[in-house]
C-alpha cells in the first residue's frame, strides 16, 4: 500500500516569533520545537513535504541590505536574491535540526532542502496592485525619495507607530520548478523541503527564457498549489492556534472544528474569517482540496500528536462533488 503524501506549511513562528530578537539560538531552538511535532506524520508512515515562511527573516535581510547600502555604499540586493537567501538559510536550519530529530527517534529518511523558483503569470493583474508590504518602515520624506530613486511603491503603515513601508505585488503561483523530481524525491521517502517563502518569483518570457520578478507569493497559497501538483492526499498549515474559529477573539468567538467545503465557502464570503491572518490560509485550504486533495488541516504544531486530535482532524474539507 503506497504511503500518504502530505504538504506540510510551517508558519513564520516556526523559527522566529514575534517578541524575540531573531537570535541563532533562538531559531534553533523554535525549529526543533517544531519539527518534533512532525515526528507523528512519519511514525504513521507519511512521506512528508515541507515549506515554510520567510516573513520575520527576509525583512531583516532588507533591512541589512538597506543599512549596508546607505553606510557603505554596497549594491543593493533585488527581492528575488533576498528571497533565495532566507531559503537557504531556512532550509539548512530545517534540514539540520530535522536530520538530528530523525536520528533521536531511530527514522531513517533522506533529508533535502530546495531553492525553489515558482512561476506566475507576468500578466498577473496583482502585478499591478502592490499589496505586500516588506522590509523598514520610513518617514515620509524618507519615502518619498525611495520612491523618486528608486520607483518603490509606498504605503501607509495603520499600525500605531505610523510611518511609511514599501509594498510589493503578491502574484498567483501557478507551477514551481522540478515538481516532478520533487515528487518522486517525496514518494521515495525523502523528506523534501521547498517553496519557502512562497518561493522566488519568476515567470517565462516570450523567448522561453526565466526572469525574476520584484514580488512576494503567498506561501500558504504556494504551499497547496505544491500539494495539487504533486497530487498530495494531506495539506497541512501550522500556525499560532490549534482551531481556527468564528468570530475570532469576539464574545461571540466559536471553534470550527470540522466544516465541509460548502459551508467554509459562505463563512469566508460573509467575512468570518480575518484578511491578513486566517483567509489567505482558508483559501489555500479551500484551493488544494478544490483541486483533489482529500483533507486540508490548520493547526497549531503540538495538535499533530496530540491523541485526541490525532486520527481527527482540525479543520475537513469535503468536496462535495466526491
Amino acid at each position: 500500500m503506497e504511503k500518504k503524501l502530505a504538504v506540510i506549511a510551517l508558519g513564520g513562528n516556526a523559527l522566529l516569533r514575534g517578541n524575540q530578537k531573531g537570535t541563532i539560538e533562538e531559531q534553533n531552538a523554535n525549529t526543533v520545537d517544531t519539527l518534533e511535532n512532525i515526528v507523528f506524520l512519519l511514525k504513521e508512515g507519511y512521506n512528508l513535504i515541507i515549506s515554510h515562511g520567510n516573513g520575520p527573516q527576509v525583512g531583516n535581510v532588507l533591512m541589512d541590505n538597506e543599512a549596508g547600502g546607505a553606510m557603505y555604499g554596497n549594491a543593493h540586493m533585488p527581492l528575488d536574491v533576498c528571497v533565495a537567501y532566507t531559503q537557504g538559510q531556512i532550509g539548512y536550519l530545517i534540514e539540520r535540526n530535522l536530520r538530528n530529530i530523525l536520528k533521536e527517534h531511530g527514522l531513517k529518511r533522506n533529508v533535502i532542502s530546495m531553492v525553489s523558483q515558482v512561476i506566475v503569470d507576468k500578466n498577473d493583474p496583482a502585478l499591478q496592485n502592490p499589496t505586500k508590504r516588506v522590509g523598514k518602515i520610513y518617514t515620509k520624506e524618507e519615502a518619498d525619495k525611495l520612491a523618486a530613486e528608486k520607483g518603490w511603491i509606498f504605503k501607509e503603515e495603520i499600525k500605531k507607530e505610523g510611518g511609511w513601508r514599501r509594498v510589493v505585488p503578491s502574484p498567483d503561483p501557478k507551477d514551481f520548478m522540478n515538481a516532478e523530481l520533487i515528487e518522486r524525491l517525496a514518494r521515495e521517502g525523502n523528506i523534501v523541503i521547498t517553496t519557502g517563502g512562497g518561493g522566488i518569483p519568476v515567470y517565462i518570457d516570450e523567448q522561453g527564457d526565466i526572469q525574476p520578478l520584484e514580488g512576494v507569493i503567498d506561501k500558504d497559497l504556494a504551499s497547496s498549489m505544491v500539494g495539487t501538483r504533486v497530487k498530495a492526499d494531506e495539506f497541512y498549515i501550522l500556525t499560532d492556534v490549534p482551531y481556527i474559529y468564528k468570530d475570532y477573539k469576539k464574545p461571540t468567538q466559536q471553534i470550527l472544528e470540522f466544516l465541509d467545503y460548502a459551508d467554509t465557502e459562505k463563512y469566508l464570503a460573509e467575512g468570518v474569517f480575518a484578511e491578513g491572518s486566517m483567509a489567505p490560509k482558508i483559501r489555500a485550504c479551500l484551493r488544494f482540496v478544490k483541486n483533489g486533495g482529500d483533507k486540508a488541516v490548520i493547526t497549531e504544531a503540538t495538535k499533530l500528536a496530540d491523541k485526541k486530535y490525532g486520527s481527527k482532524i482540525t479543520m475537513h474539507y469535503e468536496d462535495d462533488r466526491r
